[in-house]
């Protein structure tokens, strides 16, 4: 695994002895082929390194290890990363600093994207959304057809055949769609994946992680497993 500006120093209780599942399922590239090993971004966006989110992310980074994938983990307050976009990154010929750059190059040649976030006020944290605004770039994660000046609907260009998006909350299920439209199903089936030309999105919310107990934060954990296991499977 390569840790991107960053080390993966977590402290998780309980974990180390859990067991690694297995698979037998397929992964695919964005037509359909199979691809194998491929080259999977994992992006962490929580400040807490005691936090569940740490948690679920390691076991990401452990399964896709296991299943002989290229792991590229980022983990955003970790770095220091600067959410905040500067006038002169507007062009997509823009000059970018190295650590925009390799992000850019990271998320451009990634076959696969795993993102691990909480649920604050029914949007990613600022950090990460700072990151998308920073990295999903035109001309690298998307582009507009000739003759469109930016009005129209842009052409994906992200060659990720699936993303998994990995979520913690402490409001209902129920709540979350009949009172908040669930919104971070939109942000990234529709307003990031599905406009970068990612259309295999699977989104997992965790809830409520505040009255969880330890019983059920390791069956969360052994779910993650499996889902990374579904979506980017040993070859």
């Amino acid at each position: 695994m390569e840790i991107i500006n960053s080390s993966l120093h977590i402290r998780f209780h309980h974990l180390d002895s859990m067991k690694k599942g297995t698979s037998g399922s397929k992964s695919f590239c964005g037509d359909g082929s199979t691809l194998f090993p491929m080259q999977i971004l994992v992006v962490l966006a929580h400040p807490d390194d005691t936090s569940f989110n740490h948690a679920i992310a390691k076991i990401v980074c452990e399964t896709l290890d296991a299943n002989k994938h290229q792991v590229k983990f980022i983990d955003l307050y970790k770095e220091g990363f600067d959410p905040l976009l500067p006038a002169s990154e507007f062009s997509k010929d823009a000059i970018l600093d190295r650590t925009i750059e390799q992000h850019c190059l990271i998320l451009s040649e990634a076959d696969g994207i795993v993102i691990v976030h909480p649920n604050w006020w029914g949007m990613p944290p600022a950090i990460l959304t700072g990151w998308i605004d920073r990295v999903f770039r035109p001309g690298r994660a998307y582009r507009f057809v000739e003759g469109d000046s930016g009005e129209g609907a842009p052409e994906g260009l992200l060659k990720a055949g699936a993303a998994v998006v990995l979520n913690t909350s402490n409001t209902k299920e129920a709540r979350e769609g009949e009172v908040f439209g669930d919104p971070l199903e939109r942000i990234w089936k529709d307003c990031v994946f599905g406009l970068c030309g990612v259309h295999r999105v699977y989104r997992k919310m965790f809830r409520v992680i505040v009255t969880s107990t330890c019983e059920q934060r390791v069956a969360w954990l052994e779910e993650t497993r499996g889902i990374i296991h579904e979506y980017f499977p040993a070859g």
